[in-house]
Formats: C-alpha cells, structure tokens, sequence
C-alpha cells in the first residue's frame, strides 16, 4: 500500500527516530502475538465471551491503535516493509485467537489499514473483530 512503507530500504540509523520507535513497538506487539499464539489453549464454551474480549481489547486493539496514530496527527509514519508485515501478521495472529475462542479455525487474512476503518466507524475492539471475522455470527 503506498504511503505505509518507506519506499527505500533504510536502516534505523537513517531513519526518523519518532518511524524508529513506531518499528519498536510493532516489533514488541508482534512478540506479544507470538507468545500469546504459542500459548493458547481454547477456553471452555462458558468462557469463550470473556477470552474473546480479552483477544480483541488487548491484541486487536493495540496494534489497530498503532497504525491509526501512525497516520493521525500530521504524521506519516513509514514503517519498513518487514514492521508492515509484521504489524499485519500481529492483527491477524490475534484476530484468528478470537475466532478460536469460539472454535472457529480462522487463517486471517485482513489489512490493518481495513481493521482501522472498521475500528473508526464501531469504537469497539470486539465489534471491530466480530464485523471483520463474521464470528460469532450475529443474528
């Protein structure tokens, strides 16, 4: 997506330090994802609500939050290409543990860009998962 990649590979170094520290945390949230992927065992039918909440509020939502201040306030926040893939694989590793938690096995596969539209218009991190996963299925 142009705009969202510095469009020369750079190293830090030559980088803006406010596009370093943005990488930093992209780096530090797709660990999260990772750890919170390698660890999770689905919770019981009972619980499934709560986990799911706990998925979207404290994975989903960070790393939506990220790329939306990334690209409000005047800023332009070029991320390279590895800390875009990265922060892409961190919203879809936790928006496939929220579909597990209903026992749904979900390979997503969504655009951080389409989670922060969907986040602006709901204001809700569940909402946001559940519109983008169709999980539950709203009756």
């Amino acid at each position: 997506m142009t705009g969202d990649t510095a469009s020369r590979a750079a190293t830090d170094a030559d980088r803006d330090p406010e596009h370093v520290r943005f990488g930093e945390r992209v780096r530090d949230l797709a660990a999260e994802a990772r750890q919170a992927k390698s660890a999770f065992d689905p919770p019981p039918e009972s619980a499934a609500d709560e986990r799911a909440l706990e998925c979207a509020r404290d994975g989903v939502g960070p790393a939506v939050a990220l790329y939306i201040e990334a690209r409000t306030g005047g800023r332009m926040v070029e991320f390279t290409e590895r800390e875009f893939r990265l922060l892409h694989r961190t919203l879809n590793d936790w928006l496939s543990l929220y579909t597990r938690c209903y026992g749904v096995e979900l390979d997503a596969d969504f655009t951080i860009r389409e989670a922060a539209e969907v986040l602006l218009k709901t204001h809700n991190t569940r909402d946001t998962a559940q519109l983008l996963t169709c999980v539950p299925a709203r009756h």
